[in-house]
């Protein structure tokens, strides 16, 4: 199985959470965050860039499923229908960018999080 990574920017809260089966390697369908950079010069404003490697099964891809790295389908990756993968946390609204460069996760209180991909 060949890791794949993912990079993403946009704010993140993103717990680092993997499985790993012999020493260094990601069992089958999991993820890791291997690199997690935040910048907060801009006032009232979280930029954060972060690097998932993921040990996705046939068929998927490394994406994001409740604000976490995982495995999901490749066709949602291809379409660029982000939202499929259901990115954002329970309570929070997804929608897709203008031009399906990412998505966004507003909360109940009306904040909004803007995930793009690279």
């Amino acid at each position: 199985m060949i890791p794949r990574a993912v990079f993403l920017k946009g704010y993140s809260n993103w717990i680092e959470g993997y499985v790993h089966d012999v020493e260094g390697q990601l069992a089958a369908g999991t993820c890791e965050i291997v690199n997690l950079d935040r910048d907060i010069s801009q006032p009232r404003r979280t930029i954060a860039r972060q690097t998932a490697r993921c040990a996705c099964k046939k068929g998927q891809i490394a994406g994001t499923t409740r604000a976490r790295p995982a495995c999901v389908e490749a066709s949602i990756v291809r379409s660029q229908q982000w939202c499929d993968m259901m990115p954002c946390l329970e309570d929070e609204g997804c929608d897709l960018l203008v031009n399906q460069s990412g998505w966004t996760c507003t909360q109940p209180g009306g904040r909004v999080k803007t995930t793009t991909a690279l």
